[in-house]
Formats: C-alpha cells, sequence, structure tokens
C-alpha cells in the first residue's frame, strides 16, 4: 500500500478556510533507512543469511544479468560502428526488495486561524462520524485528511504526528505529540505543552513521517499544487523537496497574485424538497420550537406562515397547527416528508454560496498559465434537488506546460479533482457536448485549458472516493455546458480580431513585396511618355502634362513614387479591415491605463464588487 506522500495531508492543509491571506508551506524531507532507523532506535544489522532476504541474486540469475548487459553493450558498439543514432545505454537497475521502503518527514505549514489548545487531541487523534445534517458549503471531501495520514504514519512507520498551533493573539504556541489507539478511537497523547510564541505566529504546523513513493507520484502533487494555485490566486503556496542528493531537491514557489479573497460561506436552513426522513427527526429532536406551525416556520427555507398553515391543511385532519412538535409519530413524520417532496416550493437562494469569483479565476489562470488569451464565465446561480449551486467557467488558448489538445482543470467547492477523470459532467461536457470548431478553435492541435469551477452546499459525487461529479444531473450538465460555451463566444471574438490582424499583415506584405516592380514599371512608362511628349510629337491633356514635366524635372523619381505606392498600399489595406471589422461585427474597445497597487503598500481603501471586476478605492 502506497500513498503520495502526504497527499490527504495537503489536502486537508489547503482545505481550511480563514480570513487572512493565506500563506501555506509543505515540505518533504527524504529520509534514508539508516537515519529512519536512528529515529527509532532500531540499530542496523549486518545480513547473515543472505538467501532469506528477497533481493537475494542468485549465481545463474546474475550470469544471466551480466550476459544481457554484455549483449546490449555489444549492439550498441556495432551501431556506433555503422554511424548509427545510439541510445545511451541506461544504467543497470539495482535490486530493491520489499524491504526497502522510502520514508519521507512531511511538513505542513499555513498561517491560518489556529486550534483551541484543549482540541487539538480530538481533532486529530479521534476519527468521528460523519452526518449530512450541517447546510454549509465546505471545502473538502471527508473531513479526515490529517487523520488519515496520522494513521498510514501509524501503519507504515508507527512514529506519532506534531502539532503546532497558535491562534490569533496568543502569547503560547500549543505543541502536541500524539498517535491514534484505532481500536479504541481515542488519541494517544505523549505530549500536550504550551511554548512560548516570540514571533506573535498565527495557523498551524503537522509534521508527520510515512513511507511513500515520491517517484511514483511527482506529478500527481505538482499538478495538486498548481490546480489549487489557480483556483487561490489570492494564497501564496511554497513546496519544498529535500533529500541528501542535492540533485534531487525540488523547491517551487506560487506566489500570491492578488489580496481579494471570497466571501466566507454561511449556513443556511434546508430547503424542504431536499430533506428525507431522518433529517426531519433530527431536526425536531434539536429544535426549540413548540408547534408544528412554528417549527415549519424556522426550520426551513421559503416557508412563511400562510404557506406554511396551508400545509398544514393539506396533511391532514389529525395535523394541527398548534400541536407539539415532539409529538410527531413516525406515520405522520412519513407524510411531511412525502408532502415536502411534492409541494411547490421557492427555489433557494445563492446567497449562501463563495464560489472563488470570475475576477480570481481569471487571474490564477494568467497567473499560472501565461495563455495567449483567455475567457472567464460565472453563471447565476442555479437549484438540484434543493440545493443552489454556481458554475464557474475558464478557457484559455495557448500558454505555459499546456499540451495540445483538451487539458481539464475541475475543481468542486474549491477543491481540484484530479482522478477519475473519465466519468465527470465536466469531461462529458468538454468532449462530446462543445462544438470547438464553431468557435474557430481546433481541439486537437491548439493547446486549449478548460478550467470548471462548482460550488454548491451538497456536490453530488460519486462513488466512494469523492473524485467526480455524475453526468446524470441535468440542471448541473445543463450549466456546464451553457459556462463553457459563453467562455468559447468571447474567445471566438478574440479570435476573429487576430486572424483580422493575421490576414491584415499578409496582405500588406503581399502587396508591399511588388512595390519596387510596380514603381519601375510605371516610372518607365512616365520616362518614355515624358520624352514624346518633350518632342512634341505626341501632346497630352494639362493635367496630364504637368506630371509629365515633373518627371522631366526629376521632382518625380523612382523613390517618390515607390513611397506614394506605398502610402496608398497602407491606406487601402486599413480601408479593406475597416469594412471588413464592420461586416463581421467585430469592433476595436477603447484601453485604458489601470493602476495596480503594490501588495506591500499600505493605504485606506474601500472595495467595490463586481461579479468580472474589483475596483478600489483609495482614500
Amino acid at each position: 500500500m502506497e500513498i503520495p506522500f502526504s497527499y490527504n495531508l495537503a489536502i486537508s492543509g489547503c482545505a481550511c478556510v480563514c480570513f487572512f491571506l493565506k500563506l501555506y508551506d509543505c515540505c518533504r524531507e527524504e529520509i534514508v533507512k539508516s537515519k529512519f532507523n536512528s529515529m527509532i532506535g532500531l540499530i542496523d544489522r549486518e545480513r547473515v543469511d543472505e538467501e532469506l532476504y528477497d533481493d537475494y541474486e542468485t549465481a545463474k540469475a546474475r550470469e544471466k544479468r551480466l550476459a544481457k548487459e554484455a549483449r546490449a553493450l555489444e549492439i550498441q558498439a556495432k551501431n556506433a560502428a555503422l554511424g548509427k543514432k545510439v541510445k545511451e545505454h541506461a544504467a543497470p537497475k539495482s535490486i530493491k526488495g520489499r524491504g526497502e521502503a522510502s520514508f519521507y518527514r512531511v511538513t505542513c505549514k499555513d498561517n491560518g486561524r489556529g486550534m483551541p489548545h484543549d482540541d487539538i487531541p480530538n481533532m486529530f487523534g479521534r476519527v468521528l462520524s460523519g452526518t449530512k445534517y450541517g447546510l454549509k458549503q465546505t471545502r473538502g471531501k471527508f473531513g479526515l485528511g490529517a487523520k488519515m495520514a496520522l494513521i498510514w504514519s501509524k501503519m507504515s512507520t508507527g512514529l506519532p504526528i506534531e502539532i503546532s498551533s497558535s491562534m490569533r493573539g496568543q502569547n503560547y504556541i500549543s505543541f502536541c505529540r500524539l498517535d491514534i489507539d484505532i481500536h479504541r478511537n481515542i488519541p494517544h497523547i505523549h505530549l500536550h505543552e504550551k511554548r512560548d510564541n516570540k514571533d506573535s505566529w498565527h495557523g498551524a504546523e503537522i509534521q508527520v513521517v510515512i513511507e511513500g513513493n515520491w517517484t511514483t507520484y511527482r506529478s500527481k502533487i505538482l499538478h495538486y499544487m498548481r490546480q489549487m494555485a489557480v483556483i487561490t490566486p489570492y494564497a501564496q503556496f511554497l513546496f519544498k523537496f529535500v533529500s541528501d542528493a542535492s540533485d534531487k531537491n525540488v523547491t517551487i514557489k506560487f506566489a500570491r497574485r492578488t489580496d481579494v479573497m471570497p466571501p466566507v460561506p454561511v449556513e443556511t436552513k434546508h430547503h424542504p424538497s431536499s430533506v428525507d426522513i431522518l433529517l426531519i427527526k433530527r431536526l425536531i429532536a434539536e429544535t426549540s420550537k413548540q408547534n408544528l406551525l412554528q417549527f415549519l416556520q424556522h426550520e426551513f427555507v421559503n416557508i412563511g406562515k400562510s404557506l406554511a398553515e396551508r400545509l398544514i391543511g393539506e396533511m391532514g385532519p389529525e395535523f394541527s397547527p398548534k400541536m407539539a412538535v415532539k409529538s410527531l409519530t413516525d406515520q405522520q413524520i412519513v407524510r411531511i416528508q412525502q408532502l415536502f417532496r411534492q409541494a411547490k416550493f421557492d427555489d433557494p437562494s445563492g446567497d449562501c454560496l463563495s464560489p472563488a469569483g470570475e475576477y480570481n479565476l481569471r487571474l490564477g489562470i494568467i497567473k499560472e498559465l501565461h495563455p495567449d488569451m483567455v475567457a472567464t464565465y460565472s453563471g447565476s446561480a442555479q437549484v438540484f434537488e434543493g440545493h443552489p449551486f454556481i458554475v464557474e467557467a475558464g478557457v484559455s488558448l495557448g500558454g505555459k506546460d499546456v499540451k495540445q489538445g483538451l487539458n481539464i482543470f475541475r475543481f468542486a467547492n474549491r477543491i481540484p479533482l484530479l482522478f477519475e477523470q473519465g466519468g465527470d459532467v465536466v469531461t462529458r461536457t468538454v468532449l462530446k457536448r462543445i462544438s470547438w470548431s464553431n468557435y474557430k478553435i481546433n481541439q486537437t492541435q491548439d493547446k486549449i485549458g478548460v478550467f470548471v469551477s462548482i460550488v454548491s452546499t451538497k456536490i453530488p459525487f460519486k462513488g466512494t472516493g469523492k473524485e467526480y461529479i455524475g453526468d446524470d444531473i441535468s440542471e448541473i450538465a445543463t450549466a456546464v455546458k451553457s459556462a463553457i460555451q459563453q467562455c468559447c463566444i468571447q474567445l471566438k471574438s478574440k479570435i476573429a480580431k487576430k486572424m483580422q490582424a493575421r490576414e491584415q499583415q499578409e496582405r500588406r506584405r503581399n502587396l508591399s513585396k511588388y512595390i519596387p516592380d510596380a514603381t519601375n514599371a510605371v516610372y518607365d512608362v512616365l520616362q518614355e511618355m515624358a520624352k514624346l511628349h518633350a518632342s512634341k510629337r505626341k501632346r497630352y491633356e494639362e493635367g496630364d502634362a504637368v506630371i509629365l514635366q515633373k518627371v522631366s524635372d526629376q521632382l518625380i523619381t523612382k523613390e517618390t513614387l515607390q513611397e506614394k505606392l506605398t502610402q496608398h498600399v497602407e491606406k487601402v489595406d486599413y480601408e479593406m479591415a475597416l469594412e471588413y471589422a464592420t461586416q463581421s461585427g467585430v469592433s476595436e474597445e477603447p484601453r485604458e491605463d489601470i493602476y495596480l497597487q503594490s501588495l506591500d503598500a499600505k493605504s485606506n481603501f474601500f472595495d467595490l464588487h463586481s461579479p468580472i471586476f474589483v475596483f478600489r478605492l483609495l482614500l
């Protein structure tokens, strides 16, 4: 069993929500086996019985391997003698047994809100049962990222996890070293103490030693970090891989691009059409309301007093507005749930959601991909099964480190989705429902980036891994298609302008190519006509005669004629381009300078937010 270093731990760290500009550091240090053994107090022993080990190579196997390597070298030498291209001979792979594991110390640190001192053991050392009763847009998937890393550490290395945390304004740092008693589901605390906080730091730092496979999962980890940098351009990510071999060291910084953060999602009440029987029973048990009328009004959205009275009247004679809500029987609760499913209610509002925003999405794409052109779109709130959702999309062309064809980036509640892409609604929409050629985009040759972010109080994941959103919800599929199409429409206009400029440049180049030849030919004709006019063998009209006299007097030369022809070509080219733009509906919008303030500057300001921009008024 292998996991991509602390993949779940990284998700956990990135998923926390705070009110500060995010700084997230992730360091992965490779630990050789001898160093790991010294950490756990284990003394290395020399092998006594070599044949006992999995990586033991018999004399026959060694002879066979050496013969194979000798043949490969011989073939390589022959090819070199014949002048053929020779591939560099790969170094023989060392035999690695099952016991030769790779160990890593993973440290994740942020500047978030921190954690209360007394809550840390239970937050990391106890796996709590999850529920679906709180209705709020949340980042992450299971809420188990750090716990899964701790359990993997306990299984693979047996070493505890170390947590340091401090809340804003605290003069101490909470330090806790613990592991988990898996059978009893309680934390096993090795050390829990308060330390001086001299630097007034706030946030959390988690350190764990695990077994893993950096070589296999390297690309996935970096791809995940890059996607996080796209969807959260207001955060700064620093990733380090540290090894004893300096050539293997990696340091990547994903810089912050803006200080405008999305609003914090707010908790909302349940929509009546989305509740089930268990949820109704739980709400009844926890409500402070006494009668059924008050319960319906205050525990659900979009149920006013008049609608609640109509619903109670429709439930039957055994229901009344003043009846005690705690006295409802199982049969009566089923009747309420059935009526909720059949009745008509207003759709819930999307005010409780916190999308990344079109402004941030555009900045993130530009910052990480450096595309030639990009278009973004943020849709209005829509509803499926009583849950509001918002779809945001971006489409880019060209860019750095982008492969030819369609490159799909998926996000759910601002968390990247890496796996099981084939069955996702975004992938199927991009591949099957968008006619890219209609928007002047070549889906096989162009470098196309498609970014789709879906936020909701309930993401309809499919499968136990929660890695993709099903294609069976028509409301979401339609919204995804519409958002991508809106981006493509914007790009089509930009592509038309670019094609117009390219055609104009090509047309000017073609015309300019013939100017010298045309100049020579016209000037030779004018000189011949001037000679005939001077000898009076042929008379010309007054206007032509004036021109021919200027040719004779060297007032019109090849140079002046060539200059005039060049000016004429530019004028005709401009008029043709203007006519083309008028016919195709393409207009050049006026461009104005904008002022971008340094993030380090200290100024009082007031932000005016729009779906596509943020206007900052300096005071």
